[in-house]
């Protein structure tokens, strides 16, 4: 969702073929504190200026040293996989992952084990949701699956995390989400202390899960043709790129948050981003399974990886993007309600859409999740993006279906906190994620650090008089925003 050298998560139906749902942005594109919306209704999140520090770091040479891959029993673990491999010499070796084996090759030519549609008997679908506009009670479903939300990049994203906690009633948020800028190499590395606030909110309680939205190439949303992409995708699938995935992994690691779940190149299915899998589908599945298998290296990396395309066909059926089960432990998808027009049934029913995630995470043995998910062009008339309909449908598939994570994109036109635009999606999502009634009006999130201004008393005439054409006296507007009759 970001635009120029930002990060986010994407906007693959907006930009690509068929129905994928990628979204809009999500960064310091945010400029009001209450109602946070997207500038660019078909990118995602910009980079925030603090990780945009440094010096741009040049182009990496094909023989650029790894640092940090010193031991041989490391190496030894990713040899049926990538040979040649090099030695790896800590402190100035000039070795590097070599091409991938046959075997990567041969297997991402296969494809996964089971394509869509047909994969699997599917799981019983949502329930149907409620058309009528009024919020249900939520089903009682015990412990709901663990949820968050993107709020914000950095320090922001966390320091919103409790007021975000206390507008669902203090309902435990346990997930929490951002995104690496995709600008350059040193900012996809993690670098100028971008993860640190996270990996503090991170270690603060056991069971929280950090969530990483990971560019797998620079420049990820300048709009690079497809033949540069291509190129792109085949340095990387021959190593060109391992040493700076390895530095983020060093990094998570020294940082305490060595289980943080990592989702490279979501939204791969779609046009938005650089790192895209329709240039050379082949090229693409060869280069995640080196970015696995060279963050797998690091010394107590506990890393889950998370697969996650946008919902639908968008430009490329996502099955054909499908790296394999040995190098992906989660499948997710990113879910929009859009395109307009389209119901959540059909959105449950469409080619590689919601119940075909499901089919086909359960034939590869494998949890879901929804990293991205929200509000968009489905509300039908233009610009109305509250949806009640798809809000009550989404969250009773979360509920049917128990994700291993979700985290709902709340900026507009996609949230419900930092959206005022959405009322009635967010008393719904309110009551259903904090177990009461739905609220009369929302409790928006108010702006940090500015007081109340103080209000004086007006001095009121001391006789009746008409009222003026505003149908009441000329200062009450300035109070209410509106005449008074």
């Amino acid at each position: 969702m970001a635009t120029g050298a930002g990060t986010g998560a994407g906007t693959g139906a907006g930009a690509g073929a068929g129905t994928g749902t990628g979204t809009a942005d999500h960064g310091t594109d945010i400029a009001e504190p209450e109602t946070k919306s997207e500038a660019k209704p078909e990118g995602k999140p910009g980079t925030p200026s603090r990780a945009n520090a440094g010096k741009r770091v040049g182009p990496v040479p094909a023989t650029a040293a790894v640092a940090g891959l010193a031991l041989a029993a490391a190496a030894a673990a990713v040899a049926a996989l990538l040979t040649p491999v090099g030695e790896f010499v800590r402190g100035g070796g000039e070795k590097q992952l070599g091409a991938g084996a046959e075997a990567t090759r041969s297997r991402a030519v296969a494809g996964p084990e089971a394509a869509l549609p047909g994969v699997a008997t599917p799981p019983p679908g949502s329930p149907a949701p409620d058309a009528s506009g009024v919020p249900n009670v939520p089903p009682g479903s015990g412990r709901q699956p663990a949820f968050g939300a993107y709020l914000d990049y950095g320090e922001d994203g966390v320091r919103s995390i409790a007021a975000y906690s206390r507008w669902l009633g203090g309902a435990e948020v346990r997930v929490g989400h951002t995104y690496l800028p995709g600008d350059r190499w040193e900012n996809i590395e993690g670098g100028h202390g971008f993860l640190d606030p996270w990996a503090e909110w991170r270690r603060a309680k056991a069971d929280r899960m950090f969530v990483l939205n990971v560019p797998m190439l620079e420049r990820n949303e300048e709009g690079l043709g497809d033949a540069e992409v291509r190129g792109l995708l085949r340095r990387g699938a021959a190593g060109e790129f391992d040493q700076h995935f390895y530095r983020l992994a060093e990094r998570l690691v020294r940082l305490g948050v060595p289980d943080t779940v990592l989702v490279p190149g979501w939204e791969m299915n779609g046009t938005t981003y650089t790192h895209r899998c329709g240039p050379d589908p082949t090229a693409w599945k060869q280069y995640w399974t080196r970015l696995v298998t060279v963050m797998r290296l690091v010394p107590g990396q506990k890393f889950r990886f998370d697969f996650a395309p946008s919902r639908g066909r968008d430009a490329i059926p996502w099955t054909e993007c499908y790296p394999g089960d040995d190098v992906v432990d989660i499948i997710g998808m990113d879910a929009y309600d859009q395109p307009s027009g389209l119901s959540f049934e059909e959105q449950v029913a469409e080619p590689y859409g919601l119940r075909d995630h499901v089919a086909f995470a359960a034939a590869h043995r494998k949890p879901i999740s929804f990293p991205e998910w929200g509000l968009f062009r489905g509300g039908g008339n233009r610009g109305d993006t509250d949806n009640v309909t798809y809000m009550q449908g989404m969250l009773d598939w979360i509920d049917t279906h128990k994700p291993l994570y979700q985290t709902i994109t709340d900026y507009c036109p996609h949230g419900v906190w930092q959206c005022h635009q959405n009322p009635r999606s967010a008393a719904l999502y309110r009551a259903y994620l904090s177990g009461g009634s739905a609220p009369a009006e929302p409790g928006w999130p108010e702006e940090p650090g500015i007081p109340d201004p103080e209000i004086p008393d007006p001095e009121l005439p001391e006789e009746p008089r008409e009222p003026d054409d505003e149908c009441g006296p000329g200062w009450l507007p300035d109070w209410v925003g509106d005449a008074v009759c």
